[in-house]
């Protein structure tokens, strides 16, 4: 089993415990998503003694305090290891009123052209910006051919398709195990099976409300992602390895 997107740095786990308990469950395969230039760094560190273990590089749309040509640069240095497999998370959000949304825009685009020069796939983060997120990858459609994610997909079935046009995979998380998450299980009812990714957005988003998250869930995002589908558990986890293997060529 895989989690597409968790974070470990600064969040407090216990290690190896931690590690041995993610195993443990049967998850192979986990991808770090940095959002910080520090938090990069960590996960860089942790994926070289770790095996299964990968990391993105990229800055958040939140954390742009010091975001310019520099950042970027080292950004493109660690890409280069062996074990980054994707830019990310990067994108907008517009929930709060900062960063300023001219900044935000200028930083997802600089990031989705270090994507494009590297020929590496993009982790997106989209909340409450889901226009100004479709315009800028519509204009670039054609250009990001090592394809991207839309991590925590939240929109709703009525702009998956929308997304879908455009290459999108989307991963989904703790939340579709929640009763009340109709606009989440509707899109993965209408995301189709070649499209869809497991993640938790760890430590956050726990599928047990009230509880910190882990990539050891996995296994319970899959089965509920599997119902909903109406498929095998086994032929949901067979899917997410297939799609995970053509959005991101560097796992092994």
């Amino acid at each position: 089993m895989i989690d597409v997107h968790a974070h470990f740095a600064e969040e407090g786990y216990e290690f190896p415990a931690e590690w041995e308990k993610i195993k443990a469950a049967g998850v192979r395969t986990v991808i770090l998503a940095s959002d910080t230039l520090a938090h990069a760094k960590w996960h860089s560190e942790f994926a070289k003694t770790h095996d299964g273990c990968y990391f993105t590089v990229g800055v958040h749309p939140s954390e742009l305090e010091n975001f310019g040509r520099k950042a970027v640069e080292t950004l493109e240095e660690w890409a280069a290891d062996e074990k980054c497999v994707a830019v990310g998370e990067i994108g907008l959000d517009y929930h709060y009123p900062d960063p300023d949304r001219a900044a935000q825009r200028a930083a997802f685009e600089a990031q989705l052209d270090l994507a494009e020069e590297l020929s590496l796939p993009v982790e997106i983060h989209s909340r409450d910006a889901c226009a100004d997120t479709l315009a800028i990858l519509r204009e670039r459609f054609g250009r990001m051919g090592s394809g991207f994610l839309m991590h925590c997909y939240s929109y709703g079935r009525e702009n998956l398709e929308d997304f879908l046009e455009l290459g999108a995979y989307f991963s989904f998380g703790g939340v579709v195990c929640f009763k009340n998450a109709r606009r989440v299980i509707e899109s993965v009812e209408a995301c189709p099976l070649g499209r869809i990714l497991s993640e938790t957005d760890s430590p956050y988003l726990s599928p047990f409300r009230g509880e910190k998250n882990t990539p050891a869930n996995i296994p319970v995002i899959a089965e509920k992602l599997a119902a909903v589908k109406g498929v095998t558990l086994y032929e949901m986890i067979e899917a997410i390895r297939g799609n995970a293997a053509r959005l991101f060529p560097k796992l092994k």
